[in-house]
């Protein structure tokens, strides 16, 4: 009688070589190593810890930085000296070449009160008002750079995001 714990004894062949996969088409972050598992991993492979960081945690993280960057600029003495220790650009260059200048930093709050999207089959939207403990306090910064051609604004959450993707 062939033992249960052979895998040979039910036809199975020996592993010559691990198996390789990669994660990439997953989460963005490719590797190969001999298991699987899903993403957003975290388990040692030899001596190091092996971890997979998902875009909502970068996102949760970039939000986080945001909250403290608004809160340090608005009570910081010398708003010009914050800006570069930060190191936001005075300027930025313009479609066209020209640089684009620095001229204003604007704090915004917003409150989403409810939602509206597209109903099935009607013209009108679905209207969800929010009940009042899910009401929460948006606040977003914009900088805005301007030209004789041209301006741009930009949010705080992208250029935080483009210095964070960057620095990877």
């Amino acid at each position: 009688m062939p033992r249960l714990d052979d895998p040979a004894a039910h036809g199975a062949r020996p592993r010559t070589s691990k198996p390789k996969h990669d994660d990439s088409r997953r989460d963005g972050f490719a590797h190969d190593h001999g298991h699987s598992h899903g993403p957003g991993h975290n388990h040692a492979h030899g001596h190091e810890l092996h971890s997979h960081p998902r875009a909502d945690h970068r996102a949760d993280e970039i939000r986080a930085l945001a909250a403290t960057f608004v809160e340090g600029f608005r009570s910081a003495e010398d708003k010009t000296s914050y800006l570069r220790l930060a190191g936001v650009p005075d300027s930025i260059p313009g479609p066209d070449g020209l640089a684009r200048r620095l001229v204003d930093v604007t704090i915004s709050d917003g409150f989403q009160v409810a939602t509206a999207s597209p109903g099935f089959g009607t013209r009108d939207l679905v209207y969800l008002p929010f009940p009042g403990g899910m009401i929460a306090p948006r606040t977003t910064l914009t900088m805005t750079y301007v030209s004789l051609t041209g301006r741009s604004d930009i949010d705080l959450v992208d250029f935080l995001a483009g210095r964070f993707h960057a620095a990877k």
